[in-house]
């Protein structure tokens, strides 16, 4: 932080600030834009670009800025950016071919959509920031290593559960020891929730219905512990993690777990139902020295073996300009997929249902996302939560029964699907949907 807030500075004395591309005007976009544009010195958003053309505006007009003028052809948006003037469009492909972008950050929440951005950021050379967990937690692997083929910077994002955990990590194993637990502290889980259910919350604080049941309903969890952990390499210590609740302190978490199965399984992530500080998230770790054992115990950690080094919030939108900052300044990317996937979010069913329907997405009213060992989720031919909407069914499935390619007939012509089929040859898996028919 202290490297970065310097540096900004610097590129706002020199009269050079970051330009930065915004993809995605929900409410996490439009509280970055306000953000970067009131409070962060040495970077701006130079252009939004989202499918609906007013909420792109309407994220400018949060922020303060009014006037945006829209852009439909490359000479249009570059125009805009050269002038300074807000400028708007529904294509994100004219932001990634900008000479006037720096760089893009992608804050849709969409798989396919998401996909396709990352690819235009890899085509143009732009490095980009995903707050877009459920992209990353679908196909990270493959985009990441498209990414570092090419050259260009990919990372998952500060302020994101997933970020904080990485940051953790990072810090811990710079104090000489070794995690074995990034978990995930929750207030809530429920599998059954729905967007009739959540619609009064969502109401409440502007945020999207589908995004907030896929919140409570566990999807985005699952999906955020799978990005950290193809991130470090750890696994999960069973299907949809250990769903253990507890109502104490976060730091009595270091006596509820199997130390001897962490070292065999060399680390897992986890998220807890109850613990406080909510929401923040936590790293249990071993000594690497145990010469260090006196100076834990004398500040508070108690004796071992595990310790508990803990973040007490997440700050979604606020951290995100670090996180761009790290990438643009330094080529220093919060968290990457590290090789073939390790963990991947399968689909449950969240009701029974019935042959012959189409299923929607994340965070509605048809399935909940659960993390999964991705040599499970090859060998019985698991479908991924992020890969579930237009998917026909071809058998009735029961309730919270997971759902496998065999079960569905997937609109495989889509990005997201033909992608995912390449991340499998990662681990020289079957093509998932004809190999198990």
């Amino acid at each position: 932080m202290i490297l970065l807030d310097t540096a900004l500075r610097q590129r706002q004395q020199e009269g050079k600030p970051l330009r930065i591309g915004v993809i995605g005007a929900g409410a996490m976009a439009r509280g970055l834009v306000a953000l970067i544009t009131n409070q962060v010195p040495g970077m701006e958003v130079v252009a939004i670009a989202n499918r609906t053309l007013q909420r792109a505006a309407d994220a400018y007009g949060f922020a303060g800025r009014s006037g945006a003028v829209a852009a439909d052809s490359q000479t249009d948006l570059d125009q805009g950016v050269a002038q300074g003037r807000p400028t708007i469009t529904t294509d994100p492909s004219l932001l990634a071919r900008s000479s006037g972008i720096d760089g893009l950050i992608d804050i849709t929440g969409s798989v396919n959509h998401g996909a396709a951005i990352v690819l235009l950021a890899i085509e143009h050379g732009k490095p980009l920031v995903l707050m877009n967990a459920e992209v990353d937690a679908t196909l990270g692997p493959i985009l990441y290593e498209k990414a570092r083929q090419a050259g260009v910077l990919l990372t998952c994002c500060d302020g994101d559960q997933p970020g904080v955990q990485l940051n953790l990590w990072r810090k811990v194993k710079g104090m000489g020891l070794i995690p074995r637990v990034l978990g995930n502290i929750k207030g809530l889980q429920d599998e059954y929730r729905t967007p009739t259910t959540q619609q009064g919350f969502a109401e409440r604080w502007n945020q999207d219905v589908t995004m907030v049941t896929s919140f409570a309903d566990g999807s985005k969890v699952n999906f955020e512990q799978c990005i950290v952990a193809n991130a470090t390499g750890f696994t999960v210590l069973r299907r949809g993690t250990s769903r253990m609740e507890y109502r104490g302190p976060v730091e009595d978490l270091t006596s509820l777990y199997n130390v001897a199965e962490l070292r065999r399984l060399g680390g897992v992530v986890d998220f807890v139902v109850g613990p406080y500080p909510v929401p923040g998230v936590y790293c249990l770790a071993e000594l690497g020295d145990p010469r260090h054992a006196p100076m834990l115990a004398a500040k508070g950690l108690g004796d071992g073996p595990l310790y508990c080094f803990y973040e007490p919030y997440h700050l979604c939108h606020l951290d995100a300009p670090m996180s761009l900052a790290r990438a643009l300044l330094f080529g220093d990317a919060v968290g990457q997929a590290i090789g073939p996937a390790v963990v991947e979010v399968v689909a449950i069913a969240k009701r029974d249902l019935q042959a012959g329907e189409t299923l929607d997405s994340f965070g509605r009213y048809m399935t909940y996302g659960q993390a999964e060992k991705a040599d499970v989720v090859r060998a019985e031919g698991l479908v991924p939560e992020g890969l579930v909407e237009g998917c026909l069914l071809r058998h009735a499935i029961a309730k919270d029964s997971p759902i496998r390619w065999k079960d569905v007939q997937a609109p495989d012509h889509q990005l997201a699907h033909q992608l995912y089929t390449q991340q499998q040859s990662m681990s020289g898996s079957v093509h998932p949907q004809k190999g198990f028919e």
